[in-house]
């Protein structure tokens, strides 16, 4: 698979999975690490507008900031993701690679897509028969962002392509059957 270049000023979803596709989460405390990394590693050169951490794999839909070196965006992800990996191999005493390849991305280029991959990563969790009402599961932003107090989200962007908060909430219920219904491939290529 050939790699986008991660540059500033753009939209990326970003995910891969873990090696073989085994677990990249082991207990709950893994996925709340992650989410520190995220904020770490992310915040000082992308904005976060969803994500959603399954067991064996994950999505993030990031804007990178503009006027910062794109060596530099792609070495905060790079950090993010090697940091990760190392902690949990020595955590729970193993060894190899835990993800199946470097990080995937795919740049974002029109705000129709983009709501619709907020709407998918945030129905994946139901999407992999995990939880029945997306909205109840804990490891993804959508919770996050119809609650009330701040967050390291960019909370205000994402409400905007959707209105406001109400519409956001009603437009992930009302789509779902339709978003779960496309072909996954069209997130993932």
């Amino acid at each position: 698979m050939k790699y986008e270049p991660i540059i500033a000023d753009r939209y990326y979803h970003i995910y891969n999975r873990g090696n073989n596709k085994q677990s990249i989460f082991f207990e709950e405390k893994n996925y709340d690490y992650f989410i520190n990394l995220m904020i770490k590693y992310l915040i000082p050169v992308a904005d976060i507008y969803a994500y959603c951490l399954i067991k064996n794999h994950f999505h993030i839909l990031v804007k990178t900031r503009n006027n910062i070196p794109d060596v530099k965006i792609s070495k905060a992800f790079s950090n993010l993701f090697n940091a990760y990996a190392k902690a949990i191999n020595k955590a729970y005493n193993r060894s190899g690679s835990l993800f199946q390849d470097r990080f995937k991305r795919k740049i974002i280029e029109n705000e129709e897509y983009l709501k619709t991959l907020i709407l998918y990563i945030h129905l994946n969790p139901k999407n992999h028969k995990i939880i029945e009402d997306f909205g109840n599961y804990r490891h993804s932003s959508y919770l996050t962002i119809i609650a009330t107090e701040d967050s390291f989200l960019s909370t205000n962007e994402v409400l905007s392509f959707f209105n406001d908060k109400s519409n956001f909430s009603s437009v992930h219920y009302e789509r779902q059957e339709e978003v779960l219904e496309i072909d996954k491939n069209i997130f993932l290529e």
